[in-house]
């Protein structure tokens, strides 16, 4: 509203300034035709003097509003056209052009409705752009096709530009997939194992054999040791080996250090299950990156919270947080969801604002809270 108020005061003053030149003008025309001709001829020599030492200094043509160009227009008429370029600052390619110009200012035609193909809505930009994302290997052309799937008539064109648009490639050429996407591909196929040491009450180092799912991210209790030994470690492997069941037959791949504890005999109880052993390089633990990180967490959550008396009491310790990390710790790989769930159960926000709902339920030992609605 105020924007229209302005745009109408602007139109206000042009056109009050055009009349008060137009007026200004006239008075003058007139002043000049009672004037005797030799003083009309001198001020004309004067004033044509003046033009030549202006045009000298400013170099370039002097720049011109609206009003003075229509003045000049209109003075045009009563000069013969020999005379322009004495008379008037501008040439006669000048008042053709700027007279072309008025015409498509009037002549728009110019229809408030859009003409041609509706315009591509937001939504399916944005699905456009998250195929692509998702499927890094689709091009434009298969990603029209999907659309088409699901009942979207886009052209090959239309999606080709939209990419564009998004700084993406519409026809990819890769080589292969990103290590992030490759490493997410093969996680339901990998495990991992590493030894977790733990200083007791009395200073006596203590042995525990952890292993790790990547695809779940479950956690496996190997066995508590204060003298690990090659055979000690081949049991432990056996003992995982009937703990998975059936599920080892979808395992592929064994990631451990060079620890010489890690002996051929341990190779082989998983060779025989068709794993595939892969050791990492020395002092390279991001190459076991899954495993350390779920060693930290035992150490920042339940080990280094309390003093450790024995081998039986370190075991059960671990086997109570252990209970908690499969069944109720969240992991941003598993989209917030614990390893031992398949699916996160979806709530409306509106039952939280009822905190009577909410049950707090203290786990290992009380140094951890767990949360549940009331049943």
């Amino acid at each position: 509203m105020l924007q229209d108020q302005s745009v109408r005061c602007d139109h206000h003053e042009v056109l009050l300034s055009l009349v008060y030149r137009l007026m200004r003008g006239l008075f003058g025309l007139l002043a000049v035709l009672v004037r005797s001709d030799l003083s009309k001829d001198i001020e004309l020599l004067v004033l044509r003097h003046e033009n030549q030492v202006l045009r000298r200094q400013v170099g370039d043509r002097p720049q011109q509003d609206h009003t003075d160009r229509l003045w000049l227009t209109a003075l045009s008429r009563l000069v013969l056209r020999r005379q322009w370029a004495e008379v008037l600052p501008v040439t006669p390619a000048t008042i053709l052009r700027r007279h072309r110009n008025l015409v498509p200012r009037k002549w728009t035609f110019t229809d408030k409705r859009r003409q041609g193909r509706p315009r591509t809505r937001q939504p399916a930009k944005a699905l456009i752009v998250r195929m692509t994302r998702e499927n890094p290997t689709w091009g434009h052309r298969r990603i029209q096709g999907e659309l088409a799937r699901l009942g979207q008539a886009i052209t090959a064109y239309t999606v080709w530009e939209i990419l564009h648009a998004a700084g993406i490639d519409p026809a990819p050429r890769r080589a292969g997939p990103t290590w992030p996407q490759f490493l997410t591909a093969q996680a339901h196929a990998i495990t991992a194992c590493d030894f977790l040491m733990v200083e007791t009450i009395l200073l006596k180092r203590l042995y525990t054999l952890i292993f790790i799912e990547h695809g779940t991210r479950r956690l496996h209790l190997a066995g508590v040791t204060a003298h690990p030994s090659g055979a000690w470690i081949v049991q432990q492997a056996r003992n995982l080996a009937m703990d998975l069941g059936d599920r080892i037959a979808s395992l592929r791949f064994l990631i451990h250090d060079r620890d010489p504890l890690f002996t051929a005999a341990f190779r082989d109880v998983f060779t025989a299950e068709g794993l595939r052993d892969i050791t990492t390089l020395p002092r390279t633990p991001r190459m076991n990156a899954i495993c350390e990180r779920a060693i930290g967490t035992l150490r920042r959550e339940r080990l280094d919270r309390v003093l450790i008396l024995n081998e039986r009491h370190l075991a059960r310790l671990l086997q109570e947080y252990l209970i908690h990390y499969n069944g109720h710790w969240p992991h941003q790989s598993r989209h917030q969801r614990p390893p031992n769930t398949g699916t996160q159960p979806a709530r409306d926000m509106t039952d939280l604002l009822d905190l009577r709902s909410i049950r707090r339920k203290p786990v290992v030992a009380s140094t951890i809270s767990e949360y549940h609605h009331v049943a």
